[in-house]
């Protein structure tokens, strides 16, 4: 059986990251958060790894937080709540903001917590039989931490009412409100993301980590003239790149990019 609270592989050029907890439905701890935290700062800064998929062992997904580090948070006071729940923020930021693409594969049960590790991906694919909630208010608490990427992935009403009632969707309803891209059967998840992976292995590396930045440069911004002026400086910017010249000179000479295999 394979150890430790997540595992991380390498095939090639694509990462993998597997939460391993079955016994728990995957659950968040102090321990799998600082983990992946350290997995992610890694990963950010190795320049051979182009995909990172999220994915997880047993029948769950990830069902939050377990009971056990509920039960500690119940018991700490505000300002240890604090550190603890800035560990977690800290995590899902380092996810979200990536420099290279992020595709999750959820399967069975994704819970409050769990739901923020998808809508921080760049993609998400779901098993048909996966389930969704965002349970927080039934225990009388608010997803404060996992919010800012909910609300990004399905909007500000959407998020309302799941927040509010706490209540649990499938996968075609999932689909339905942008909390995941794709809906396959389940045995077909592990095959619907590697054809993602060959997609997004074949756009240029650079470019996909400036895509990233520019969506968080513009999204909820006023169209102005400084936003007009931003996007016009990064493009300029990203044309004038070694990546940019190999990919357009490629084009024009009708032969594969460096970066494609």
């Amino acid at each position: 059986m394979p150890e430790g609270s997540i595992l991380l592989t390498h095939h090639g050029e694509i990462a993998t990251i597997t939460l391993n907890r079955p016994e728990i439905h995957n659950a968040f701890n102090e321990e799998l958060i600082a983990k992946l935290t350290r997995e992610l700062r890694l990963l950010s800064d190795d320049h051979d790894v182009r995909v990172v998929v999220v994915t997880a062992r047993g029948p769950s997904f990830c069902a939050g937080a377990d009971v056990n580090y509920m039960r500690r948070t119940a018991e700490a006071t505000e300002e240890q709540n604090l550190t603890d729940a800035s560990a977690l923020a800290e995590m899902l930021y380092l996810l979200d903001t990536l420099p290279k693409p992020t595709v999750a594969l959820v399967q069975g049960t994704a819970i409050a917590g769990g739901v923020g590790l998808i809508c921080a991906c760049d993609i998400a694919i779901a098993a048909r039989s996966a389930t969704f909630a965002i349970s927080e208010v039934k225990l009388g608490l608010i997803p404060s931490v996992i919010s800012p990427f909910v609300i990004n992935a399905i909007g500000v009403r959407r998020a309302s009412r799941l927040f509010l009632t706490g209540e649990r969707i499938d996968s075609a309803e999932a689909e339905r409100i942008g909390l995941v891209h794709d809906v396959v059967p389940d045995e077909a998840l592990a095959v619907r993301g590697e054809a993602f992976v060959k997609l997004l292995l074949q756009g240029g590396p650079n470019a996909q980590a400036e895509i990233k930045s520019l969506i968080d440069a513009v999204r909820s911004r006023p169209i102005d003239a400084y936003l007009a002026a931003e996007t016009a400086k990064r493009i300029a910017r990203v044309r004038a790149s070694p990546e940019a010249r190999e990919g357009m000179s490629a084009f024009l000479e009708k032969r594969k990019a460096s970066w494609r295999h």
